[in-house]
């Protein structure tokens, strides 16, 4: 083992500490995702999802092939990025935080191919 001293990067996310507690955010990562796509001049949004189009998340069907309105899903994911790269989670010294987590599984649910589909949500 050995000590590398205080965390400062982990997954892509930055930490950072101060007198009011531990600031966690995706800054960097957002910031390098931006340049290495292409999106750093890209116009900013305020809403991370597209209204009216149909993009079910349940199976993977469109991975191997995508079409047009997945890549306008993703021009606009980036653009909603673009806007908030300097948005942090303060985790506050000396207060408790309330979690929860749900979860939820379909046993061979996909209408598709039939695989198990499963999810899960946290919220602190």
């Amino acid at each position: 083992m050995k000590d590398l001293g205080a965390l400062k990067y982990f997954l892509g996310i930055e930490v950072s500490r101060s007198t009011q507690g531990i600031f966690l955010s995706h800054r960097k990562y957002i910031l390098d995702l931006l340049a290495e796509t292409g999106k750093s001049a890209c116009e900013p949004v305020d809403t991370p999802t597209v209204v009216n189009h149909n993009l079910t998340i349940d199976t993977d069907q469109f991975m191997h092939n995508p079409g047009i309105q997945h890549m306008e899903a993703i021009d606009h994911i980036l653009q909603y990025l673009k806007s908030s790269p300097g948005k942090s989670i303060l985790f506050s010294k000396n207060k408790n935080l309330d979690i929860e987590g749900y979860t939820d599984s379909d046993y061979a649910g996909s209408k598709f191919d039939g695989k198990s589909i499963s999810g899960y949500a946290s919220f602190v």
